[in-house]
């Protein structure tokens, strides 16, 4: 009987982490299919660079919003169930989207998609401590692989994929990502039959402690300061390449370069991360790689578009830093949901400012130079918060 029921818990595992994966490979190919034909879909729609600047913002902002209402609905309908129907929206959203005959409607299409993916991001951490709480480490390094790879595999093949299979058409080389949404619900069905543990921990609401806790606040801004320079990344990096002179093609390969780092590295870090006491100095470290990253940026792009490349791909890993350590901290699954919630919420509030102040100000001054001088020096509260958040706490 022992055996048998082992080899279910087993078998639940593999099941588990298949599905997992499958979700992870999703939570960023809504936002990084965007950023290599950004300007193409500026052309299509008569987008200013200000309006473009809400494009990368809208990723925050639907995070922050729907982000709060994924414990309650865990609590209600299962953790499994909440993310296939993400998952499905998320497809959804990702079909229908390109076809939007303008801005405002391209913009709301964009926030059922960005919905489906907030429930998720949110919900994935508690999945990992429930099923894995051996390898907490190990397992968060395994689905932000799976993420990375999604992500990377968007930014380097939208365009050509759009140019070549798709004769041009930026529509159908954003649509296609919808198939990869479609092919990670299956999976998660087995899970989703599962009976609803219900236990006295999980509430409905965030809790008042956690805004009264350090570690939440800490994590909180971290999570935001490094979110705002992702998204940067994400809504602006092929832009800026593409007005120093890089061609389209290459600006999409070196933005891929920094998804692609965090394929390894993510990994690595996330099982180091998972084995040791305290993450402050890892923070610490990856911040000061975000300041070499900008700096060279604001330099010059074209000089060394490679290093600048590989150095931010380095402190994009900050969001499987996070992500370890939201799970670190929490003392339970139903605590890491509640803590989850809060610092990706709240994370996200503090990022929605930046990627549309980047384009603001890049249309103020007509150039990259204002706004990468802005990125250099919010890596500072990203460091801070990094020690903060990393030491040895738990709630």
């Amino acid at each position: 009987m022992t055996a048998s029921v082992d080899l279910t818990k087993k078998s639940s595992r593999r099941v588990a982490l298949v599905a997992l994966l499958l979700a992870a490979v999703n939570l960023r190919l809504a936002v990084t299919s965007v950023g290599p034909v950004l300007d193409e879909i500026r052309d299509g729609l008569g987008m200013s660079s200000t309006v473009a600047g809400l494009l990368t913002s809208v990723p925050v902002v639907c995070f922050a919003a729907v982000g709060l209402t994924a414990p309650r609905l865990a609590r209600r309908f299962g953790a499994s169930r909440v993310i296939l129907v993400g998952l499905v929206v998320l497809a959804a959203g990702l079909a229908v989207r390109p076809f939007a005959p303008g801005t405002v409607l391209f913009l709301l299409l964009s926030l059922v998609a960005l919905a489906g993916i907030a429930v998720v991001n949110v919900l994935l951490p508690s999945v990992v401590k429930e099923r894995f709480p051996d390898r907490v480490g190990a397992t968060t390094g395994l689905y932000t692989v799976a993420l990375n790879v999604g992500a990377t595999t968007a930014a380097a093949t939208t365009v050509p994929l759009s140019e070549h299979a798709f004769g041009g058409d930026w529509r159908l080389g954003l649509a296609c990502w919808a198939v990869v949404a479609v092919l990670a619900v299956p999976s998660w069905l087995p899970l989703a039959r599962e009976p609803i543990v219900r236990t006295a921990e999980v509430t409905t609401e965030v809790p008042v402690r956690l805004s009264r806790t350090a570690v939440a606040w800490a994590l909180a801004v971290y999570f935001g300061m490094q979110s705002t320079s992702a998204y940067v990344i994400i809504g602006w990096l092929p832009q800026i390449y593409r007005d120093a002179g890089v061609s389209a093609e290459v600006a999409g390969v070196l933005f891929a370069v920094t998804s692609f780092l965090g394929v390894p590295l993510g990994f690595a870090l996330s099982a180091y991360a998972g084995r040791v006491r305290s993450q402050s100095w890892i923070a610490v470290g990856l911040g000061v790689f975000g300041i070499a990253g900008y700096g060279g940026l604001w330099y010059d792009p074209a000089a060394a578009p490679w290093l600048w490349a590989v150095l931010l791909g380095i402190v994009n890993t900050a969001f499987p830093l996070v992500l370890t350590m939201i799970a670190l901290r929490g003392r339970t699954p139903a605590t890491v949901v509640k803590l989850s919630a809060f610092a990706q919420s709240v994370g996200y509030v503090f990022a929605i400012p930046g990627p549309f102040l980047v384009g603001a100000l890049h249309d103020a001054t007509d150039g990259w130079r204002a706004p990468l001088a802005l990125m250099v020096l919010l890596m500072v509260p990203q460091i801070i918060a990094g020690y903060l958040a990393g030491r040895d706490r738990q709630v």
